[in-house]
């Protein structure tokens, strides 16, 4: 099996720079940075992914404008830009 030369993409989290690597899901790079949930419930709470598969749809996040993402299946990519926000779309 060929080996996968990892590079560092370069993303924002909710207005910060943050370095992961671009062969990290969206929601390891949130769980990495300052242990932040995936996004908050329409009460408050932080929530987290639960299953990593998509399934549970409790990783969902806006990336690059587009709201509903499931970041347990998005790999990081430099430029790329994610904003965790209420349950129903609501920042």
């Amino acid at each position: 099996m060929p080996e996968h030369d990892t590079s560092i993409a370069k993303i924002w989290i909710n207005g910060h720079s943050f370095e992961a690597s671009d062969d990290m899901t969206v929601a390891a790079a949130l769980m990495c940075h300052d242990s932040m949930g995936t996004r908050l419930s329409v009460s408050g709470q932080t929530r987290f992914a639960v299953c990593g598969m998509g399934v549970c749809q409790e990783c969902r996040v806006r990336i690059n404008g587009q709201p509903y993402r499931l970041a347990c299946q998005e790999y990081c990519r430099s430029g790329m830009v994610i904003q965790t926000e209420a349950a129903g779309g609501t920042p």
